[in-house]
């Protein structure tokens, strides 16, 4: 089959009038690989339709830092004919699969790991070092000259590990690093002995009970781990039977979801990111868009940025003693976050109110947020106390309903009112949002009851009166519906209630259905504990996990 028509340079549309190539065309082959592969080095990942925003971005974020040898697999026609008449390097992995999302875990999602295996192995037989990548992660600095520097490594991996075991750009210490590798990125050179391993992994995951990554991780763990070249020990082991020289990449440089949304410690240790991966988050697809999006590192549609949208953004300031007073404790962390969601719960109701788009605001954390009960830091990490937090760590209903899709998804408007737009806290400093929106803003300052308020706008300012109600404040800003940006300088006590007691029902329904939980007490069966919106309102509130299983549920009245 003659390729030629997809040898085009990489965001190179199509002429106006082209036609869509043959399916043929799109099998993945060895002249597909060789012509976009640069020093015989191929980068790869796949993705079916619900992931297309994810692998825009994923090469966007390559092709921005000057790499172009890359291909994307298509698991579904949808994905791959947006992918061509996007001028994306694309190939037809012959998938048929739903275009939808999957979910974590589930019989799909282990279809699509089993795929991931196939093209290492396809890809090396073609005599190929291939780059291997999920989409559900950003680059930010071109990787194949850090692979270069392990010529003998026949696989470099990445690590679930929460613990630097090293502090500058080198090979993670295998003697101490003793997390799962995680094949979110991982690199192959098609020497025998990986060959081997691939073929081995392949026949492994005949079974399909096996997780690919548990897999992998079992198949390295075959046999005792040795240092390649004791005398000069650059990182690299030996595993699987004594025969593949294995690498483990840096977690400072090639970051999880951990090492960089929580630890930031690539800025501890002054070094620079290679790749941000989106694990240890708990609020799904949704969730990892909204973590790049808070790192400004997502590339969403012009939409997103643009278009009709009004906005409401505030101060948060938050006390200094809620900040770093007393020990770090569970008391402490709750204490703090629920401070700063009394302030959310205001915006929100102030954005419901007026119809506009909420700018979260930054939320700051005293404990982690992990799956397992723990001692509210792990030990040995460099997580800073406290730490600006994950948006995910605070707004999620519970460990099956998660609440970042629930603020986007449209839920019945007879039962919870009018929808809530969002964005993320670093929404007005992306430099993809339009000036005309950031320059279009109003201050809104308060004023106590009794005291002459100026609602008149002056120096780009305007006084209003403590806890208006809703239709007061609908009153007051239908003067200012053209202004894009309505700036508050604080949440605390601007709104005085709903006059439609049918409204603030609603308005409540939903906000109970926005409230997540930190995880986890150590030694409970039910270590976790709730958030809610409305702890203020409840008299003698503590952060106390549930006692019984009826007990356990979100709050609600």
């Amino acid at each position: 089959m003659n390729h030629d028509v997809l040898k085009k340079a990489i965001w190179e549309i199509p002429p106006h009038g082209s036609e869509l190539p043959p399916r043929e065309a799109f099998v993945l082959s060895k002249e597909m690989v060789e012509f976009r592969a640069k020093k015989n080095v191929i980068m790869v990942t796949f993705a079916n339709h619900a992931f297309e925003d994810f692998v825009l971005t994923w090469v966007r974020h390559l092709t921005d830092v000057g790499v172009t040898n890359l291909l994307i697999g298509a698991m579904d026609r949808k994905i791959l004919e947006e992918l061509f008449w996007k001028g994306v390097p694309v190939f037809d992995m012959g998938s048929e699969m739903n275009p939808a999302d999957v979910g974590w875990g589930t019989p799909v999602f282990h279809k699509m790991g089993r795929e991931k295996v196939f093209l290492v192995n396809a890809i090396m037989a073609m005599g190929f070092e291939v780059l291997f990548c999920d989409t559900d992660m950003v680059w930010m600095k071109n990787p194949l000259p850090y692979m270069e520097r392990y010529p003998d490594a026949d696989v470099l991996v990445s690590s679930d590990a929460v613990i630097a075991t090293v502090t500058d750009e080198s090979l993670e210490d295998w003697r101490r690093s003793y997390a799962a590798l995680n094949i979110g990125i991982f690199h192959w050179r098609p020497t025998e002995a990986a060959k081997e391993f691939a073929r081995a992994w392949q026949i492994q995951l005949e079974d399909e009970k096996i997780w690919d990554q548990n897999g992998f991780n079992e198949l390295i763990q075959n046999g005792t781990r040795e240092a390649v070249d004791p005398d000069n020990d650059r990182g690299l082991f030996y595993a699987f039977d004594r025969t593949l020289k294995v690498g483990i990449l840096p977690v400072s440089m090639f970051c999880s979801g951990h090492t960089y949304f929580v630890q930031h410690l690539y800025k501890q240790l002054g070094l620079d990111v290679y790749a941000v991966h989106t694990t240890f988050q708990f609020a799904g697809t949704e969730g990892k868009r909204h973590r790049l999006r808070e790192a400004k590192l997502f590339f969403d549609r012009p939409e997103y940025y643009q278009g009709k949208r009004r906005f409401i953004a505030f101060d948060a300031s938050i006390p200094k003693e809620l900040l770093t007073g007393g020990n770090h404790s569970v008391e402490t962390h709750f204490a703090l976050v629920n401070y700063q969601m009394k302030r959310v719960r205001e915006a929100l109701a102030v954005a419901y109110v007026l119809n506009r788009t909420l700018v979260m605001p930054e939320m700051w954390c005293r404990n982690d947020r992990l799956w397992f009960g723990h001692p509210g830091i792990l030990h040995d990490t460099k997580t800073p106390q406290p730490f600006l937090c994950p948006m995910d760590h605070v707004f999620e209903a519970s460990f099956y309903v998660r609440i970042v899709s629930n603020m986007l998804k449209n839920m019945p408007e007879e039962e919870f009112g009018p929808a809530i737009d969002f964005r993320e806290y670093s929404f007005l400093e992306n430099p993809r949002v339009p000036q005309e929106i950031k320059t279009s803003r109003l201050s809104i300052r308060l004023c106590s009851r009794g005291k002459d308020c100026s609602s008149e706008v002056s120096q780009g300012a305007i006084e209003l009166p403590i806890n208006m109600t809703d239709t007061q404040l609908r009153d007051e800003f239908s003067r200012h519906k053209d202004v894009k940006i309505l700036d508050f300088s604080t949440m605390q006590n601007v709104f005085g209630g709903f006059v439609d007691k049918d409204k603030a029902l609603k308005f409540r329904r939903r906000l109970q259905k926005y409230t997540g939980i930190w995880c986890c007490l150590e030694s409970l069966e039910r270590g976790h504990i709730y958030y809610d919106f409305f702890w203020d309102e409840k008299p003698g509130w503590k952060p106390l996990p549930p006692t019984r299983p009826e007990n356990d549920h979100p709050p609600f009245d």
